[in-house]
């Protein structure tokens, strides 16, 4: 039998293939998502000197649309990604610090960052919970998520049509059926804010804060 680690490596496996063969296209095949991304940062509200971290950095297309004067960690599971990556920042004028890494097992340290950016990574990744508790673990108490990804609507089952649909877009691109709101409730972070984000709502940008000690205020949008 397979063990669900044997299964999360063969995931992420696949996903390094994958995206490293869209790697040289990857910029035109997520140009639709531009205003997605762009409505998912404004919702951080950075303020100079907040470290924000980029979850699976892809080609770095989020990096235009970060304001100046926040410094950047960004990480991806591809290294044909990575790259990519690193040249925008370098073109840019960005000072960005770029690396390899799993998004389930982040080699960086409790508690760095103010905010972090999830942008079409949670409906990729083999573990989508463990991914979500890497950045509780990763952003300071109170630190904010911006999520900007697909989503089934939660309580809503898949059609059987979807369900057909999603084994093959599963194997190309990323999961149709996971659901946002279970997703973050196990892995910690509190859901403030979410609206609509491209193809009538399917795509959603969406905010989410890590937990404060006991008796900090809860942050609101």
């Amino acid at each position: 039998m397979i063990t669900p680690r044997e299964m999360t490596n063969v995931g992420m496996a696949w996903n390094r293939a994958r995206y490293s063969a869209y790697a040289p296209l990857y910029d035109l095949l997520a140009a639709p998502f531009a205003a997605g991304r762009r409505r998912s940062i404004e919702l951080l509200a950075l303020r100079s000197g907040e470290q924000v971290l980029i979850v699976g950095c892809g080609t770095g297309l989020d990096l235009p649309l970060l304001p100046a004067g926040v410094p950047i960690t960004a990480f991806d599971l591809t290294p044909a990604m990575a790259r990519r990556a690193a040249a925008r920042a370098e073109a840019l004028g960005r000072a960005t610090a770029v690396a390899v890494m799993n998004g389930q097992q982040v080699a960086l340290a409790d508690g760095a960052f103010d905010a972090a950016l999830l942008h079409l990574v949670l409906a990729v990744v083999p573990d989508p919970v463990a991914c979500a508790r890497e950045v509780v673990r990763l952003l300071r108490p109170g630190g904010r998520a911006a999520i900007f990804d697909k989503w089934l609507p939660e309580g809503a089952r898949p059609s059987p049509a979807r369900r057909a649909l999603n084994v093959v877009a599963n194997a190309a691109f990323s999961d149709l059926n996971r659901q946002l709101g279970p997703i973050l409730g196990a892995a910690g972070l509190q859901l403030v804010h979410r609206e609509p984000a491209g193809l009538g709502g399917a795509y959603q940008a969406a905010l989410a804060v890590a937990p404060k000690p006991s008796g900090g205020a809860s942050a609101t949008l």
